[in-house]
């Protein structure tokens, strides 16, 4: 009798502690799926080399196409001559070859439209201790990191120096910069707060060297 009354407590034991394991599960969360980073586009500025056409409202015969932005960054307009476009949006050279005619006492009130009829080559290259080296296009209006360029050229090859990645940037007025950054941790995540060299953006021209690690 002892034994059958012990069995028998046993049994509902176990039958609660299952009962209690299935609510839990029951009244758990799955987790929700992290959406998709967009993808990371910016305003493109104009280039040397861009193609551009411009149009003035009620003005037919300034209307210009094929106009070709020259290394100064300008573009030669009708009765105003030269307009600096590099540098700016479109929107923004359009304000600036509206000012050029207004300020030139040619049109009180000019209304200007500007396409990009062509655009100049946009590329950057990576070179180095990285496994397919070479030149990369650069689309217009996205942006393309350090760390992406990294992955897309393969990754870095064994004995490359990762976390001091040389970015070469030569400026408009011939100088130029570089930029150390390790993209050796920010790929492995061993660091956060070296994430913003992985989201370093580069510019067209940029040349990315790939240092030897010393053994």
């Amino acid at each position: 009798m002892k034994v059958t009354l012990r069995l028998l407590l046993r049994a509902t034991a176990g039958l609660l502690l299952g009962g209690t394991a299935l609510l839990a599960q029951g009244s758990a969360k799955s987790p929700e799926p992290v959406p998709a980073e967009p993808p990371k586009t910016i305003a493109y500025r104009i280039a040397p080399s861009d193609k551009l056409s411009i149009s003035i409202i009620g003005e037919s015969d300034l209307n210009a196409g094929n106009k070709r932005v020259d290394a100064s960054g300008n573009i030669n307009l009708a009765l105003v001559n030269d307009v600096r476009v590099a540098g700016l949006t479109v929107a923004e050279a359009q304000t600036a070859v509206e000012n050029a005619y207004r300020d030139g006492r040619i049109l009180r009130n000019a209304q200007v439209s500007i396409n990009i009829e062509e655009y100049s080559p946009r590329e950057v290259s990576i070179s180095g201790m990285i496994k397919i080296p070479g030149k990369y296009p650069l689309p217009p209006e996205t942006v393309l990191t350090l760390k992406d360029l990294v992955l897309r050229a393969g990754g870095f090859t064994d004995t490359a120096n990762g976390s001091k990645v040389r970015v070469i940037r030569t400026n408009a007025n011939g100088t130029t910069k570089i930029f150390i950054k390790d993209i050796d941790s920010v790929i492995r995540a061993k660091d956060t707060k070296n994430s913003a060299d992985g989201a370093f953006v580069l510019e067209p021209g940029d040349l990315v060297y790939v240092t030897e690690r010393i053994i």
